[in-house]
């Protein structure tokens, strides 16, 4: 960008400077046309988003991919100019797991390979099976009881509780005005009233009902001698949303080797084997466990304060590395732990000189439970189960997340805290060419900024446009680099930078909500 260009931006953003002061800022508007400059013209983010899937590889829990992911984070934020760039642990996870080799074809009554990947934490196969299939269908333990006798030796094929449809509806979207301004104009109303005794009693008994099917299943099927697994958990045109098929614990029971498929695949195996033609299947799964170091870990650096007074504060931001094992973890979540480092990379190529500490963590093990980020905060911050709270736990003026796929952002949730929304409508607002105009006050759930809402702490989702996360990428063999639009990914590094910058400038920290009472951990 020229010099002319650089000063009429700077000038378009001094205008919104007054609005700034009034929320009590020291931001300046000619650094926040610096942050803009920077991140829409040099960015790396599509650069470090290549090496967090292609070069890292899928990031299970507790993998050697994850452990890549540490480790090349851990180097590019040092080599950017960050402090204290350390891989931290923050407690026990359990075992790590990795796919060695992956193969899975049917070969009567012809030959057609398939679509699908062990799924995690199950074991190897030893080597390739050759076997018939056996289709498993019931819904009671009366319904199972038919297959005693029949499975040993058998590939079993689960049956497809959502076949896939024709959908007339496009896979990816952004957000229009009308739904962005609902947004807006959503207003908090009461809790709605707990379901009475009977009826969560009720709701309780059907889910133990459920697990204990599902528990007597895999039993069953291991105990009768099943060569190996076949499911879904639904999908449609080859894609397959993928889980875990067995405990990550160090001292987690046997199971069998079983694959996640694409549904189509497994209903034509399910067709063939109901009209009574013979299957057969090859099959060879490879995988290794990691048992020496049962630790989980976290990736944490700094951009050190400079106010004497208020560099001991702390301006947070991340987003978790982790991702599962089908593709790359592009959209869930490179694209936010891409836009994160982004965001710390542009603000010290711009020279920002933070009054608080600015700092970033890549958290591990989100999708097991947020357990990277819920005991980080644990570790420095408090405990929710009994709300007693360390000396940082003052210190933190706020935290910003980002985890909803790789959609631009369009603005941001204020997690029902009224008193930090119009300090953000006045933070969005020299960035409206850019998109993001809309602060509500509803919460997203299912990431990482629950952690510090958890213990009464500002942590904040953004929203982005939603794309194709929910229907093509989150948690499928989908989830790669291709899925990943540059230039919503360069907008969503200068938004963000540019919130932990006016965040870090405050003369005081953003407002608090009230502190949540301690929740002691229940268990079923």
């Amino acid at each position: 960008m020229n010099t002319f260009r650089l000063l009429a931006l700077a000038g378009g953003l001094a205008a919104a400077a007054p609005a700034l002061a009034q929320q009590g800022t020291k931001a300046d508007p000619a650094m926040l046309a610096k942050i803009k400059d920077e991140g829409m013209n040099r960015s790396k983010v599509m650069e470090t988003a290549f090496y967090l899937t292609d070069v890292c590889g899928p990031r299970l829990a507790n993998s050697e991919g994850l452990t890549r992911a540490n480790q090349w984070t851990q180097k590019q934020l040092t080599s950017w100019g960050l402090t204290k760039a350390t891989i931290e642990p923050w407690g026990t996870f359990g075992r790590g797991w990795d796919i060695e080799k992956s193969y899975v074809a049917m070969t009567a009554p012809y030959y057609h390979t398939l679509i699908g990947a062990p799924k995690a934490w199950t074991p190897s196969t030893n080597g390739p099976l050759k076997k018939q299939v056996i289709v498993v269908k019931a819904t009671t333990e009366a319904e199972l009881e038919k297959y005693k006798g029949q499975l040993r030796d058998k590939i079993v094929l689960l049956d497809v509780a959502n076949p896939p449809k024709t959908s007339f509806e496009p896979d990816a979207k952004r957000y229009t005005a009308e739904e962005l301004q609902k947004m807006a104009d959503f207003k908090p109303e009461p809790p709605a009233a707990k379901p009475d005794d009977a009826e969560m009693e009720k709701r309780m008994a059907q889910r133990r009902t459920m697990m204990a099917l599902r528990t007597k299943m895999s039993d069953m099927i291991l105990s009768e001698g099943a060569a190996a697994i076949l499911s879904t958990r639904g999908g449609s045109d080859g894609t397959f949303f993928t889980s875990n098929g067995a405990p990550y614990a160090a001292d987690a029971k046997p199971v069998l080797p079983e694959l996640e498929m694409a549904p189509e695949d497994q209903l034509r195996l399910i067709r063939l084997v109901d009209a009574g033609i013979p299957v057969e299947l090859e099959l060879e799964t490879r995988t290794k466990f990691q048992s020496q170091d049962l630790k989980g870990y976290n990736v944490v650096a700094e951009i050190p304060g400079t106010d004497k007074k208020l560099k001991s504060e702390v301006v947070m931001l991340g987003g978790h590395l982790d991702s599962w094992h089908a593709a790359t973890g592009a959209t869930d979540n490179a694209a936010g732990c891409a836009v994160m480092m982004e965001a710390v990379r542009i603000l010290k190529a711009s020279g920002v000189q933070p009054r608080r500490t600015i700092r970033i963590a890549l958290w591990g093990e989100e999708e097991q439970g947020l357990f990277g980020s819920r005991n980080y905060v644990k570790n420095h911050f408090a405990d929710p189960a009994t709300m007693k709270l360390l000396p940082d736990h003052e210190k933190l003026a706020a935290y910003f997340n980002l985890d909803n796929g790789a959609g631009k952002i369009r603005g941001i949730y204020a997690q029902g805290n009224e008193a930090a929304a119009p300090i953000f409508r006045e933070w969005l607002q020299p960035f409206a060419d850019l998109g993001a105009t809309t602060v509500t006050l509803r919460n997203t759930g299912g990431t990482d900024h629950l952690s510090f809402d958890a213990v009464g702490l500002p942590g904040f989702q953004f929203i982005q446009d939603p794309l194709d996360y929910g229907t093509r990428t989150h948690h499928t063999n989908m989830d790669t680099y291709e899925r990943l639009p540059a230039d919503d990914l360069k907008q969503a590094s200068v938004l963000v930078a540019s919130f932990v910058y006016q965040a870090a400038m405050r003369d005081a920290k953003l407002p608090r909500k009230p502190l949540p009472a301690a929740k002691p951990e229940q268990r079923m």
